[in-house]
C-alpha cells in the first residue's frame, strides 16, 4: 500500500476530510477530530487509533514488531503508527483505519457527526 491509497481510503469515509494542520503533514478528520495521521506524502506510515487503551493496541506491536510502533504523545490512548509498505497486509491496514474512524466517530458530539455515518464501517471490535 502507498500514501495515496491510504489517503483515498480515509477520504471515502462519510464526513471525512483532508487537513494539513502542520504544513505538509496530511491528516484525515471526521468532524473536528483526526482519525488518521498520514504525514508527509513521501512517508510510508499511517497513525491510527487501534484500540481504546494502550494494552489493547499492543496487540499490533506483538503481531508486527517491525511494522507497528506506538505513536509519540498519543500511544497511551491506543494510537499506533503502521508501516504501509511493510509486512502488514493491506486489508489489515484498511481494518485499522476503519477502527480508528469508528472510535473517533463514537466520541464526537452528535452535532459534529456526519449526517450519514459510513455504513460500511463495522463497529470496533474490542
Amino acid at each position: 500500500m502507498d500514501f495515496d491509497t491510504a489517503l483515498e481510503y480515509c477520504l471515502e469515509k462519510s464526513g471525512a476530510w483532508q487537513d494539513e494542520p502542520w504544513g505538509d503533514t496530511v491528516v484525515a478528520k471526521v468532524g473536528p477530530h483526526i482519525f488518521a495521521f498520514l504525514g508527509d506524502p513521501r512517508g510510508n506510515t499511517v497513525g491510527v487509533k487501534c484500540a481504546r487503551s494502550r494494552d489493547e493496541a499492543d496487540e499490533w506491536l506483538d503481531r508486527y514488531p517491525e511494522d507497528a510502533h506506538p505513536m509519540p504523545y498519543l500511544a497511551r490512548s491506543g494510537w499506533n503508527s503502521l508501516r504501509l509498505d511493510g509486512g502488514i497486509p493491506d486489508e489489515e491496514v484498511f481494518d485499522a483505519i476503519d477502527t480508528s474512524y469508528a472510535l473517533v466517530l463514537t466520541k464526537l458530539p452528535k452535532r459534529d457527526r456526519p449526517a450519514q455515518p459510513d455504513s460500511a464501517v463495522r463497529p470496533p471490535i474490542l
